[in-house]
């Protein structure tokens, strides 16, 4: 559980605090203690920096993966990602800064993330539809 006390500023919110408002708060309980909270981070700040799940699912589906991560919104069994292939999706900038925002090297963020994404988008999807909101 964050302690937000220890923010700065009443719109200085931590990532864990504004991904688990609204649609992303599904994930707090149903893989917050699962992944652990260091990936629940990483798996927000992915989300939320694709303007949501539906965004993340526009960015998979130029990339060519719209396959894999269609099969996470839907009722079937997810199919894998590799850390190469979320690398083609989020970019090297994007790896890059998230790494260095959450402390980890590259490599691990990928695999991490490779890991923990697609029941993410899974649990937040139960219906296999991506929210509108």
């Amino acid at each position: 559980m964050i302690d937000e006390r220890h923010t700065s500023g009443a719109l200085a919110k931590p990532v864990e605090t504004v991904w688990r408002e609204g649609e992303m708060g599904l994930l707090d309980g149903l893989i917050g203690g699962a992944i652990g909270a260091e990936v629940a981070n990483l798996v927000g700040g992915v989300i939320q920096s694709h303007g949501g799940v539906q965004g993340l699912v526009d960015q998979f589906e130029k990339q060519g993966l719209g396959g894999v991560v269609n099969s996470w919104v839907g009722s079937g069994a997810n199919l894998p990602i590799s850390a190469e292939q979320l690398h083609q999706v989020m970019g090297s900038d994007m790896v890059t800064q998230m790494a260095q925002k959450f402390g980890v090297n590259p490599q691990d963020l990928l695999q991490k993330l490779a890991t923990a994404l697609p029941q993410a988008v899974d649990h937040l999807t139960p219906n296999g539809v991506v929210s509108k909101s």
